[in-house]
């Protein structure tokens, strides 16, 4: 098994791991496609983990360990990183950041990344009603951090598909609806987003799940995260993100225009924003 060097001044865990799968694949004389045929994955992942774009996650580790015969080294390596998103999460928070489209399709919630902070608060308040101030302000934070991906004004590129339940679900209150709405407008009229809404008479048309994202890469397959209430789920099987994409494009087509919708939303808006005056 090979023994652990010393991490030295301030080199993070992460860091060392990343050097540490980039020595034993020199070691071994292969390259990345190389080693990522041996555990059947691509040599572009494999890169992306020895730059830090993505983690080492244990199943990988696993197998890296039985390519290069060193035990559970790598394995112990991966568990010893701590995400500062719950686990389920984590990955998929990674896969955003290397995404060149994200398609989302939401039920009740706007999604994290086109969340406002008071909109965000209101939701993690919801889900942590006896939580101390300082660790739902934490969840926020990490929250409006994956939103940064969208300061980049064209990558990824991004469409969305909210049922016209989010709109009237009132989450923190219509003061908070009111800016969360107009948000989202501005974002659309900004061009960085679009967004279609599917109305209530669109029946079981409009009916994909809860939470649905599908993610498209410049040197990768799709993939499709969905979640539920503490738990999500990555979809990589060829077959099964096929049938989310035709879903997807089914809820689309059964959606209002982006125009038609833009317009929706912000007449809603305007409807919170009255309801807070009186």
């Amino acid at each position: 098994m090979a023994k652990q060097k010393d991490l030295g001044g301030a080199q993070t865990p992460e860091e060392f791991a990343r050097e540490e799968l980039r020595r034993h694949r020199e070691t071994a004389g292969l390259t990345q496609e190389g080693l990522g045929e041996r555990i059947f994955t691509s040599g572009a992942y494999i890169g992306q983990m020895e730059c830090g774009t993505r983690r080492l996650r244990p199943e990988i580790a696993e197998q890296i360990d039985r390519v290069f015969g060193t035990g559970d080294y790598f394995t112990r390596l991966a568990r010893a990183f701590k995400s500062k998103y719950e686990e389920y999460f984590a990955e998929t928070a990674e896969l955003e950041r290397l995404a060149t489209a994200i398609y989302e399709y939401a039920s009740t919630l706007i999604p994290g990344l086109f969340q406002t902070a008071d909109y965000a608060r209101a939701v993690m308040r919801g889900g942590n009603p006896t939580a101390l101030a300082e660790y739902v302000d934490g969840l926020v934070a990490f929250r409006l951090e994956r939103a940064r991906i969208l300061d980049d004004p064209a990558t990824p590129e991004m469409w969305v598909v909210l049922h016209e339940a989010v709109l009237r679900t009132v989450v923190g209150g219509p003061v908070v609806m009111a800016a969360q709405l107009r948000h989202i407008a501005a974002r659309v009229r900004t061009h960085r987003i679009t967004v279609q809404v599917v109305p209530f008479s669109a029946g079981a048309q409009g009916a994909l799940g809860s939470l649905v994202s599908i993610m498209q890469f410049a040197d990768a397959p799709d993939v499709v995260y969905t979640e539920g209430p503490c738990v999500g789920q990555l979809v990589d099987y060829p077959a099964l993100v096929q049938r989310h994409w035709k879903l997807y494009d089914l809820t689309r087509a059964a959606a209002l225009s982006p125009e038609v919708s833009l317009t929706l939303i912000e007449s809603v808006a305007e409807e919170y924003a009255k309801c807070a005056k009186t």
